[in-house]
C-alpha cells in the first residue's frame, strides 16, 4: 500500500515541486495540500493522511500549532508530521518537535533523503535526520522551560537499566539495528524495548523520546551522556 502524504505550505511552487518528487515513487501518493494550517485540519477530517509535510511558518495557523492539534491525544491513527523549514536552526522547528511532530528536515534536502525521511517517518522505526535534529535539540534545549520536569524525570526513573541505555542509543540517533549491533542483541529484542519505552513514558514516537532525553538530561545538549 501507498504512503499517503499531505503537503501543507503556503508557498504553491514548492507544494509542486514536492508533489513531483513524490509522484515519481511507487510506494507513495500525494493525497492532499493545503496552503496553511487551517485548510489542511479541515482537509484532515475528510482525508486519510499517513505522513504530513508541514511548513512552520504559514499565515492564519502557523506549523506548530497544526502540529499540537494533529498529535493532541496521539491519536494511533493520526498522521505523522514531518517538519520541514529553510532554516537548520529555528525555533518554531524545535516546538513542532516537542508539539508532536516525528522528525525535522531542511527544505533544501536531496530528494533522495526526503523520500527516505517520509519512509522513516512512515515506519516509525528510525529518528529522522539525526544530524539536524540533533543540532536543533542542542541549540534550544537549554534555553526552553524543560516540559518534562518532575514528571518526566520520574517517569524516567521507571525504566529499568536496560531500557535506559536502549533510549540513550535511541537518543543518540540510532535505528534499531545499530542499537542492537551496539547492545548484541537481536533487533526484535530492541524493537520490544523500544516499544515499551514509548508506553512507559506515555510519548507518541521516537523523536518524542529524544526530547524527553535531553529534557531530562538524559542526554545533554552537546552531545555528551
Amino acid at each position: 500500500m501507498s504512503i499517503r502524504v499531505m503537503l501543507v505550505d503556503d508557498q504553491v511552487l514548492l507544494r509542486t515541486g514536492f508533489r513531483m518528487v513524490l509522484a515519481a515513487q511507487p510506494d507513495m501518493e500525494v493525497v492532499a495540500e493545503a496552503g496553511d494550517g487551517l485548510e489542511a485540519m479541515e482537509v484532515l477530517r475528510s482525508t486519510a493522511v499517513d505522513v504530513v509535510l508541514m511548513d512552520v511558518r504559514m499565515p492564519r495557523l502557523d506549523g506548530v500549532e497544526t502540529t499540537r492539534r494533529i498529535c493532541d491525544g496521539r491519536p494511533q491513527d493520526a498522521p505523522k508530521v514531518l517538519i520541514l523549514t529553510t532554516f537548520d536552526l529555528d525555533e518554531y522547528a524545535f516546538s513542532a518537535l516537542k508539539a508532536g511532530a516525528s522528525g525535522f528536515m531542511l527544505k533544501d534536502v536531496p530528494p533522495a533523503e526526503l523520500l527516505a525521511a517520509i519512509r522513516s517517518v512512515h515506519s516509525g522505526d528510525a529518528v529522522v535526520a539525526p544530524s539536524t535534529t540533533r543540532r536543533l535539540l542542542d541549540r534550544f534545549t537549554p534555553m526552553l522551560p524543560a516540559s518534562g520536569g518532575e514528571p518526566g524525570l520520574a517517569a524516567v526513573a521507571r525504566l529499568t537499566e536496560r531500557e535506559r541505555e536502549v533510549m540513550l542509543l535511541v537518543a543518540q540517533g540510532l535505528s534499531n539495528g545499530e542499537i542492537a549491533a551496539r547492545l548484541v542483541l537481536s533487533e526484535a529484542t530492541v524493537k520490544t524495548h523500544v516499544g515499551r519505552i514509548l508506553s512507559k513514558l506515555g510519548l507518541r514516537d521516537r523523536v518524542q523520546a529524544v526530547v524527553l532525553a535531553y529534557e531530562t538530561g538524559l542526554v545533554r545538549a552537546g552531545g555528551g551522556q
